[in-house]
């Protein structure tokens, strides 16, 4: 990183660091979790961020994933290997008071029958809380015409190790997708918001940073532009039984 860019950082995103996006979802998982829940991360993988270990906070951490690494999450409490394509998550029916995934359904090829699954697990008047990349922000449109080596190369020059890159689909990655896959499985949307910040991609070099920069001050400036935000975060609620 140049000395350009750092001094970027300090002037233009003094309070933001390289996980930002990460540290607000802990905040606003945060607001709804108690300590004696049981709670489900969907594709937990090897435990990579520190942002979602919940151990202590709640009752009971689960997690599950199709890669086996899961099992070396130190995050949870128990781990199982998710079946793909089945998909079917390997816990009884109203396991779970929160099932929350952070980056996780921009790889899902069928998004309606995961929500159905999830729905299955989740306790009456449960949540499902996510985040995941907008398919309209920019970075997703450069991925879709893009192979994946690419996306490898570029997250590892951000500091990601390249088995970390997984390939993406984008099929439930716009607001009118998430409220017909959550209406469809038979869900409430409680909140969805998006979220602009620190254009963390462009940061490789300072003249992309600075068009970044000016994509977010757009995009931040005017409710209008709000759908061309970085990431969706939501939270959809199983009803209650009457």
């Amino acid at each position: 990183m140049s000395a350009l860019t750092r001094w970027m950082d300090a002037r233009l995103y003094a309070g933001y660091s390289d996980n930002w996006d990460n540290q607000r979802l802990r905040q606003y998982l945060m607001e709804r979790l108690k300590n004696d829940h049981a709670i489900l991360d969907l594709g937990a993988g090897r435990g990579a961020l520190m942002e979602m270990n919940f151990k202590g906070a709640v009752k009971f951490v689960a997690g599950v994933d199709p890669d086996p690494v899961v099992h070396e999450n130190p995050f949870l409490d128990e781990a199982k290997t998710l079946a793909v394509p089945d998909g079917k998550i390997p816990y009884p029916d109203e396991s779970f008071n929160i099932v929350f995934s952070n980056n996780v359904l921009e790889h899902v090829n069928n998004p309606g029958n995961l929500f159905d699954e999830i729905y299955r697990i989740l306790q009456p008047g449960g949540f499902l809380i996510s985040k995941t990349p907008n398919k309209r922000y920019y970075v997703p449109a450069i991925a879709r015409l893009t192979p994946h080596r690419f996306h490898e190369f570029i997250n590892e020059r951000r500091g990601r190790k390249r088995q970390d890159t997984f390939p993406t689909v984008y099929r439930c990655n716009t607001p009118e997708e998430v409220q017909k896959f959550a209406a469809h499985s038979g869900f409430k949307v409680i909140d969805l918001q998006m979220w602009e910040g620190r254009p963390e991609y462009l940061r490789l070099f300072a003249i992309t940073y600075f068009m970044g920069y000016l994509y977010e001050r757009l995009v931040n400036s005017f409710e209008a532009m709000s759908k061309f935000r970085c990431v969706i975060v939501f939270t959809l609620e199983k009803p209650k039984k009457s």
